[in-house]
């Protein structure tokens, strides 16, 4: 079972190259400061702008830094089912703990659909599957229902929740009769989701502040509920400034302030403002990041 602060990792770039010099930095950041698992090549990692020979390395280079100290769940989906099941079984092989698979964008398939693109993975893969079920990015929302009959799959074992509705998380338990890992895609909303029945988050914000992000679940799971209200609170300024433009922008700038990496993101996400720029910097100090 996935549990706690699980940074969305950053893809560094360089001259509009992948710079791995600086991932090994940002992965061993995050891992010395008591992340609970680490996602390379999701959202948050700029997986659609990634070349297939990228995003495999990335996986490949994530896993072998890492060298078994947290669990790896790797990024996987695609709008192409093939696609998919070529980077799921990528992942399998390359020793990820599990694979984070978004339900399909652009394509706008029926439940139906994306019953039969998760089982078509399923079927040619034998890794643990975690559903990523992200409306604001995808256009379509996996219904409670679908997500049932598809954790019937062997392979399916979880959640990525981050339809920003806290009453999903209780209907779902609900209705599904089985062990299922229920995981938040909303830093501002992960705290509460928590008390739905939740075991942890996959963030953003951990990118930058991953011991906070890990007290924060820590508390919660040891029953000290005040002081995961009071670490949620102090975050709280920060989840709201990383998401004042598209992200990863400003989260990378937060990485940068820290001497992570360079700022760069790809195209069609561009440099951010310099208003967000103050925001994010203003928060960093605020909670003693920089």
């Amino acid at each position: 079972m996935f549990y706690g602060s699980i940074p969305a990792v950053i893809t560094p770039f360089k001259d509009n190259e992948v710079d791995y010099e600086a991932l090994t930095k940002v992965l061993e950041y995050l891992i010395g400061n008591n992340s609970n698992g680490l996602v390379p090549c999701g959202t948050t990692g700029e997986s659609p702008t990634l070349s297939h020979e990228e995003h495999k390395k990335i996986v490949e280079e994530t896993i072998r830094i890492n060298d078994k100290r947290v669990p790896i769940i790797a990024g996987t989906g695609s709008n192409n089912t093939l696609e998919a099941i070529e980077f799921t079984n990528h992942a399998e092989k390359a020793g990820a703990d599990a694979a984070l698979v978004v339900t399909p964008y652009y394509n706008k398939p029926t439940q139906k659909g994306l019953y039969e693109h998760y089982k078509s993975i399923c079927e040619n893969s034998n890794i643990p599957i975690i559903i990523y079920n992200i409306p604001g990015r995808s256009v379509i929302d996996m219904t409670i229902d679908t997500m049932v009959e598809l954790s019937k799959l062997k392979n399916i074992i979880g959640v990525k929740d981050a339809t920003n509705d806290l009453f999903r998380p209780v209907l779902t338990r609900k209705n599904l009769h089985k062990d299922f890992c229920y995981l938040s895609g909303e830093d501002g909303t992960a705290l509460a989701y928590l008390a739905q029945g939740g075991h942890g988050c996959i963030s953003v914000t951990a990118n930058i502040a991953p011991k906070l992000s890990s007290e924060m679940h820590k508390h919660w799971r040891d029953g000290d509920i005040k002081k995961a209200q009071e670490l949620n609170l102090k975050l709280s300024s920060l989840h709201h400034a990383l998401f004042l433009e598209s992200s990863p922008g400003p989260i990378k700038y937060a990485a940068f302030l820290k001497g992570l990496c360079e700022p760069d993101t790809r195209l069609p996400l561009v440099e951010i403002s310099n208003i967000t720029k103050d925001a994010v910097r203003k928060c960093l100090k605020e909670n003693d990041l920089i």
